[in-house]
């Protein structure tokens, strides 16, 4: 969600396009299961804080030695809407909502944000109704959210509700991602690493205190940290957000929206497999019938915005 006013006006290489656009469906669909190792004995709004302070830091610097100019006051103004929508709001709902339920079936969800971005983008934003195509997918997607919601004949009361806390902090999230993602070509953004340091710093600034007030940690709780959460976090620094969050950047500029939004339905099958292969998550049938139905609803939207 990194798309910037001007964009690029010359057509980008296909080399340089398509080793983005993987970058963003490997690595992006890997983090999820990296939060949920990276949270498992650690509280989730102090490692996200944490982990985005560190990459924007990292980020910020790297674009000030290379000669990136200082932004200006609008920017960083623009940048700080931004980074709480998309990081301090959708991530760290994300973070949380992942202690709920399993880190693939928060993919799933996150899978769904062409839902989300169709429905506020002709109720509020552009007022422009879809295409027929578009709205059978979000119709058929509405059903898949319905399924993989809908308990199973054997979940408990205490699952239920588990699972329901879950499902709705990612809704929260995607909402918050969705508001952002139609803001950012509306607000005045440097390009490049310098916009994406900005928005990490900011997102983390603002995770740090509230962590701090609802969760049992410290400034300095990150030295009790057990290694495997350290090395999750660095993964997620170097690989989710440097990389991974470059890539986006990358390609908002660069790419059209229809190819920029297939990572919506391929992100999820990725943390679907390397969740049940190494995180031991199990889902039930209705549970995959739920979620190949949404990811139908996505493609269709997909197909449906050309």
């Amino acid at each position: 969600m990194q798309a910037v006013s001007t964009p690029v006006p010359t057509t980008p290489n296909r080399l340089t396009l398509w080793a983005n656009l993987i970058s963003v469906y490997i690595l992006w669909g890997s983090t999820y299961m990296f939060i949920h190792f990276m949270t498992e004995r650690m509280p989730p709004l102090y490692m996200i804080s944490a982990r985005y302070l560190i990459a924007g830091t990292l980020l910020y610097v790297y674009a000030r030695m290379t000669g990136t100019p200082r932004p200006s006051l609008v920017d960083w103004k623009s940048l700080a809407v931004i980074g709480v929508l998309l990081l301090t709001v959708a991530n760290g709902c994300l973070s949380v909502g992942i202690q709920y339920i399993p880190s693939s079936m928060a993919a799933l969800l996150g899978g769904l944000m062409p839902v989300f971005l169709l429905s506020l983008n002709w109720i509020s934003f552009a007022h422009k109704r879809p295409s027929n195509l578009a709205l059978a997918g979000l119709a058929i997607g509405l059903i898949g959210i319905y399924l993989l919601v809908k308990p199973d004949r054997l979940t408990s009361t205490s699952g239920l509700d588990a699972k329901l806390i879950g499902f709705g902090l990612v809704a929260v999230g995607n909402f918050s991602w969705a508001i952002g993602t139609l803001l950012t070509p509306r607000l005045t953004l440097p390009s490049g690493t310098i916009s994406s340091g900005i928005q990490m710093i900011i997102g983390g600034l603002v995770l740090l205190p509230i962590s701090l007030a609802l969760e049992p940690v410290t400034l300095l709780s990150i030295f009790d940290a057990p290694l495997k959460a350290i090395g999750s976090m660095i993964y997620l620094v170097i690989f989710g957000s440097i990389v991974g969050f470059s890539s986006y950047s990358w390609l908002a500029r660069n790419a059209t929206p229809q190819l920029l939004s297939t990572y919506a339905f391929v992100n999820p099958v990725v943390a679907m497999l390397l969740g049940t292969t190494f995180a031991g998550e199990v889902f039930s049938s209705q549970s995959f019938l739920g979620a190949a139905i949404a990811l139908v609803g996505v493609v269709l939207i997909t197909l449906g915005r050309k």
